[in-house]
């Protein structure tokens, strides 16, 4: 409760001067007309070990963003077919104060995490990692405060927190006592290199769950490096710790092979020990552990607006002695994924 009380003053204190502060900012001329943007992906899987196979329109995103002013902007981002089903996933709005501070409301990706802040126009593989799918993917409705400075010499620090709703996005009526709270901070060592430190603590039913996170990825030129590993602790131990991470590096090369004139290669290394979704009295295991290998190519048309990717991954899965996949989602598999972004 006193965290709850401390977050909301520091909100209001905010808000308080970019009223002030208002009246003193210069006339700029800024567009109201929304910009559209979106992703298409088209997918194709097989599994391995018994042929079976299927067709997904993976994801039909459709983002709106616009701007009121040269202080206040806004977002709104739905999934028509996420694999036949309509989602609408973020819708917020943002007030900058000024001096790198600012206030963001609606629904939208709890701050905490690296890889799960990805979308489809960004993949770098077909299927997400663990650590993301199953272990933390939490959208919320509530307010959260951010502050960006450039620290010179190449480096940046990123702050940001925030208040949410305990319920799932599709359940915002219900009046509750306690909140979901979740931060991050993103450095920017220069070269390339950034460091990301998170904490979250969140209630998915009637057991209060805390995670912790931190990231560490490299970007310079052709490649991109990343390494991620999240901690998550049930309260009351109801269930065991699980330990998630996600470790993959891609290889940019410049091609001419007919329209396409970019290629690309990929590895992963993802798992997970026993995880809970953290529902019910009595916490059950809906994941089991598993370790997963997962290698792939893409080959790409890459303009400054848009962008096509054809995109071929294998997956290999390793389980505990004694125990199998629960599906075929979980299993061995090959596929495949043309993906259009604009």
């Amino acid at each position: 409760m006193e965290g709850c009380l401390r977050f909301w003053l520091v909100a209001f204190v905010a808000l308080v001067a970019a009223v002030f502060a208002a009246g003193a900012e210069e006339k700029e001329q800024v567009s109201l007309v929304p910009r559209i943007h979106g992703a298409v992906r088209a997918r194709y899987e097989m599994a391995t070990a018994g042929g079976e196979e299927r067709f997904q329109v993976r994801n039909a995103r459709l983002k709106v963003v616009g701007d009121l002013s040269s202080a206040i902007d806004y977002f709104i981002q739905a999934d028509l077919c996420d694999r036949g089903k309509m989602k609408i996933l973020d819708a917020w709005a943002r007030i900058a104060f000024g001096q790198g501070l600012s206030l963001q409301g609606g629904q939208f990706m709890m701050p905490f995490g690296v890889d799960n802040f990805r979308n489809p126009s960004n993949y770098i593989f077909i299927n997400r990692a663990s650590l993301v799918k199953d272990a933390n993917n939490l959208r919320g409705v509530g307010a959260k405060l951010i502050w960006a400075r450039l620290l010179g010499g190449g480096r940046s620090l990123t702050l940001e927190g925030g208040a949410f709703n305990p319920t799932s996005i599709s359940d915002q009526e219900v009046w509750v006592k306690t909140l979901a709270y979740a931060a991050k901070g993103t450095l920017g060592l220069g070269r390339g290199v950034s460091l990301v430190l998170g904490g979250e603590t969140v209630v998915p039913d009637r057991v209060r769950v805390n995670k912790g996170d931190v990231a560490l990825g490299w970007e310079q030129g052709p490649w991109q490096v990343q390494g991620e590993y999240l901690y998550k602790h049930y309260t009351r131990d109801r269930h065991p710790d699980v330990h998630a991470w996600t470790v993959w590096g891609n290889r940019l090369f410049p091609v001419r092979w007919g329209v396409f004139n970019r290629a690309s290669v990929q590895a992963r290394w993802d798992g997970m020990t026993d995880h809970s979704d953290g529902k019910g009295e009595r916490l059950e295991t809906t994941e089991y552990a598993r370790n997963r290998v997962t290698v792939g190519g893409t080959v790409s048309y890459v303009t400054p607006k848009v962008r096509c990717d054809l995109r071929v991954n294998w997956e290999k899965y390793f389980y505990h002695h004694g125990v199998s996949p629960a599906g075929l989602d979980a299993a061995d598999k090959v596929g495949a994924e043309v993906v259009v972004v604009f």
